[in-house]
Parts: C-alpha cells; sequence; structure tokens
C-alpha cells in the first residue's frame, strides 16, 4: 500500500456481496470516504436496491452515484464496435469487453466532480476486466491512484470473505452463503457465465446456465422473418419502426432470445496469459452482425470489404484487451467509419431455430449489377474475351515460377 493516504475513493459499486464487502474493506483499511457509481448498462436488475444498500453501509446520499447508460453504451460504444464486425478469436462479439471503458470513463468523471484521489474496481487479479478499467483510468486520468482489492486484501477464501461480511453487518442473501454455481457478467449487448460447473471444458453447459436465450430446440418451427434499416452502418429500424439505439437492440434480444438465438460455448485466450471457458448468450448482437455484413455486401467496394477484415482482428484485439482508449483504436475507428458512409439500405432476415440467415438486401447505394452478374445475353459492360488477359496476367508470375522450378530440376 503506498504511503500517501487515500481521502477519496470512487468504487464501481454492483450492491452485490463482493462489491459490498469492497466497500466496507476501503473504510476500514484505507480510511477513505468512498462515493459509489452504480451504471445502468441494461442488465436487467434493479438498480434501486444498490442504493439503498449503499446508504445501509454509511455512504452518504450525495456520494451514491446511479446511471442509466444504456443509450450511451450502445450508441457509441457498441455500435461503433459493430461498425467493424468485431469478433474476438472468431466467435467472441466481446459483450464484456466493450463495457468497461464506458464504466471507467464514468468513474474517473464522478472523480473529478467530487475531487476524489483514487478509484476502485471489484475485478480480480486472474482476468481480463482489471486490465481493461485501469486502461481506462489511466488513458483519461494519467495520475490517478488505482485500488484494486483483489490484489491487495488477504482474505484467501470465500469463508473469510463471509465471515468479514458478517463482522461488519453486510446483508448476506442466503444463496451466497454457499459456493455459486457459477459467475454471471451482463448488459444489454450480452450475457457471460464462467466458473465452477463451467471450468471443465469437456463437459457440457447445463442448461440452467443461459439466461438470455431458449434452447434452438424449443425455439418455435416458425421462421420468424424481419428487416433491418441501416444508416451509415448503423441500425435504425426494425420491420420499418425507428427506435434509439437502446431500443432497437432490445427488441432484437428479445426477437433472439425467442428463436433460441446467440449461444456461444467458447474457451478463449485471456490477454493475462490463461484460458478461460466461458458460455456467452448474444441474441440480438448475433443477428446485427448477420445483418451488417449483408447491407455491406452489396454498398462496400471489395477493397474496403477486404482491407475491413483485415483490421477487424487487430481492432477486437485492442477491444479485449482494454485499449478503448487508445490512438490505434482510434485511428481504426476513422478508417471504419469512413467506409460506413454508403452504409444505407435494408436486409430482410430469417430467424428459425438459433440460425441466422440474411434472405435479402436492398440499398439505394448497392454496387451490384444484375446486369453484368446475369447469365443471360445483353450485358455491354463486360466482354468475356477480356477475361483471358486479364488471366494472363495474374498467371505471368506463377508461369515464371513453374518454369524456373523445373529448370532447377
Amino acid at each position: 500500500m503506498a504511503d500517501k493516504p487515500v481521502k477519496k475513493v470512487v468504487l464501481a459499486y454492483s450492491g452485490g456481496l463482493d462489491t459490498s464487502i469492497i466497500l466496507k474493506w476501503l473504510q476500514t483499511e484505507y480510511g477513505a470516504e468512498v462515493v459509489t457509481f452504480t451504471a445502468d448498462l441494461g442488465q436487467g436488475e434493479e438498480l434501486e436496491p444498490a442504493r439503498k444498500k449503499a446508504e445501509l453501509l454509511g455512504i452518504k446520499p450525495e456520494n451514491i452515484f446511479i446511471e442509466d447508460l444504456r443509450e450511451e453504451f450502445v450508441r457509441d460504444y457498441v455500435f461503433p464496435m459493430f461498425r467493424a464486425n468485431t469478433v474476438y478469436e472468431g466467435q467472441y462479439l466481446l459483450g464484456t469487453s466493450i463495457a468497461r471503458p464506458l464504466i471507467a470513463a464514468k468513474q474517473i468523471e464522478i472523480a473529478r466532480k467530487v475531487g476524489a484521489d483514487a478509484v476502485c474496481h471489484g475485478a480480480t487479479g486472474k482476468g481480463n476486466d482489471q486490465v481493461r478499467f485501469e486502461l481506462g483510468y489511466y488513458a483519461l486520468e494519467p495520475d490517478i491512484r488505482v485500488i484494486a482489492p483483489w490484489r491487495e486484501w488477504n482474505f484467501k477464501s470465500r469463508e473469510a470473505l463471509l465471515e468479514f461480511a458478517e463482522q461488519h453487518q453486510i446483508p448476506i442473501s442466503k444463496d451466497k452463503r454457499g459456493e455459486a454455481p457459477f459467475s454471471v457478467d451482463a448488459n444489454l449487448l450480452h450475457s457471460s457465465s464462467e466458473g465452477k460447473v463451467l471450468e471443465d471444458p469437456d463437459v457440457e453447459a447445463p442448461e440452467f446456465v443461459h439466461m438470455r436465450t431458449i434452447s434452438p430446440e424449443d425455439a418455435p418451427d416458425k421462421p420468424t422473418v424481419i428487416t433491418i434499416d441501416f444508416e451509415k452502418g448503423d441500425p435504425v429500424a426494425i420491420d420499418g419502426q425507428r427506435l434509439s439505439p437502446a431500443a432497437l437492440l432490445t427488441k432484437l434480444n428479445e426477437l433472439g432470445h425467442d428463436n433460441g438465438i446467440g449461444r456461444l460455448d467458447l474457451v478463449e485466450n485471456r490477454f493475462v496469459g490463461m484460458k478461460s471457458r466461458g458460455v456467452y448468450e448474444t441474441p440480438g448482437g448475433t443477428i446485427l452482425l448477420a445483418a451488417h455484413r449483408g447491407i455491406e455486401s452489396i454498398t462496400l467496394d471489395r477493397g474496403a470489404m477486404h482491407l475491413k477484415d483485415e483490421l477487424m482482428p487487430k481492432y477486437a484485439s485492442l477491444v479485449y484487451n482494454g485499449f478503448w482508449f487508445s490512438p490505434e483504436r482510434e485511428m481504426l475507428q476513422a478508417a471504419i467509419d469512413l467506409s460506413q458512409n454508403p452504409v444505407y439500405g435494408q436486409v430482410r432476415v430469417k430467424l428459425y431455430k438459433g440460425n441466422v440467415t440474411v434472405v435479402g438486401r436492398t440499398s439505394p447505394y448497392s454496387l451490384y449489377d444484375q446486369e453484368l452478374v446475369t447469365f443471360e445475353e445483353g450485358a455491354v459492360a463486360y466482354d468475356h474475351r477480356d477475361a483471358a488477359g486479364f488471366i494472363k496476367l495474374n498467371a505471368l508470375r506463377l508461369r515464371v515460377q513453374a518454369k524456373r522450378d523445373r529448370r532447377a530440376k
């Protein structure tokens, strides 16, 4: 622990047992005034209990901050990420990763407002979130003091945490007195479940783990067909009804839930060096990714589309590893956003038993020319005979190499 005392600390506070223990630990270990920040990112939980619990633990009303960030989260973080068709390691749609920079930014904003000299998060010392939070803090406030209790305190077991909670009269719900079957993180984009019953990657996840989707086997036998309208790469309407970013993602989540869409059982490579098994559900995001690629398929030039696909893994790694506020992510974002200028139009999507299929797409900026691609007579802009020279020029280096190899034998 640093010698300089901490006077006031802004804690990312969920109202759950762990962050409540952290709150009291900050008071007892640091003797600091604690300011709590609770974000509504669409996790589906009531937030007023967090306010009441903070008050119960001695936090002044003026030091309790609760904000509804759903629109900002989707508009300024989720949608920009989806413009890049971002997927980490070929599968993960980064639902947890993309939420951390927003929480970090709000903590720094509150710290400036209340004159706090430190911020605190509840991430463990084994996971990615500690990196994401702290890179965000330092990028926005280089000299801020960061407190990471899981790397500092001496609690060796869950029982020790519960004992501390009882000593300090922190309410413990009955299900918290035993070992939780798995840990959960959720927001409007996704839910993630990790640990305990999910730690063995060879054991199928129990059905009760899934919270955002019904089983594809239980989904309706009749497909659901919807349209999604895009403007500059962002979805703006479903079935012709314009919706705000958060409302639109909420609607897609409902459609995905009802059709068993968006389940993922993944073993990923954490930034800190270990592999981790998680069960993720991203119903609305899975639909959005397919639809966005569908509208891009007729509005983006081949070169721009292929370059985007080459840049995407780098962009995904930056988001996953916590570098949202880095100059390189902002540079990539500028290029991606420029590519989206012609991405207008409507995509028709079929949802059926866990599957998302693009079945139609139209755009006033479409590059698709039916006359060029038709097998029927009448195309005047393309002469089949031109292909011969095109092929020979592209084959030139291959032919030269083949002749060299033949001579070498």
